[in-house]
């Protein structure tokens, strides 16, 4: 058996009825941290050593996510994702 359940809400109701703090304010403040820090980069190089210094986890972090888009993206090429073929259903 397989059932669907679709639920309509906004991304704050869903973080309340989840349970999940609100960071909003912390994510501003590393946003805004993160811009003026880029405004000083003037090359590559530089661009790399400040991903290291700001990213959660560094460099290993990012290599964790571009290894989970990597693979999602093989996964949706291959049609593991959508395995009758096609393009995926449109919500009327």
């Amino acid at each position: 058996m397989k059932v669907n359940v679709e639920v309509e809400c906004s991304p704050e109701e869903a973080r309340r009825f989840l349970g999940l703090p609100d960071v909003t304010k912390a994510n501003e403040v590393y946003v805004d941290a993160l811009s003026k820090a880029m405004q000083g980069v003037g090359s590559v190089d530089q661009l790399q050593e400040l991903t290291k210094q700001v990213a959660p986890m560094g460099e290993f972090g990012l290599k964790l996510f571009q290894q989970l888009m990597e693979s999602g993206a093989a996964m949706a090429l291959s049609g593991v994702l959508n395995p009758q073929g096609g393009k995926p259903k449109k919500d009327n």
